[in-house]
């Protein structure tokens, strides 16, 4: 199976327990980081919501970055989608 295929969906990702590590509110938005192991190391992984107009949008943010822990996906899937949020507010869910 291809790393694209594999990044987007087509493949199957080991999960165990509960997958979200870790929620914060920032500036409206509530972020969920996601735990997706992979071959014995942690994908950047984080989910982003917001009420907009009676209605919840998400956006699913996956990352080609690997790291060795859950916890420093975590750090890193936390500052991605703080920088998402900054440079493009309420167009991620467009």
């Amino acid at each position: 199976m291809s790393f694209f295929s594999k990044l987007f969906g087509g493949g199957a990702s080991e999960k165990s327990g509960d997958d979200t590590i870790e929620a914060v509110v920032y500036e409206g938005y509530r972020i969920r980081s996601i735990k997706m192991q992979e071959g014995g190391q942690y994908r950047v992984c984080a989910e982003i919501s917001r009420e907009l107009n009676g209605e919840e949008k998400t956006h699913k943010l996956i990352r080609a970055d690997m790291c060795s822990s859950a916890e420093d996906a975590s750090e890193i899937a936390m500052r991605k989608a703080k920088q998402m949020i900054k440079e493009q507010g309420d167009r991620l869910f467009g």
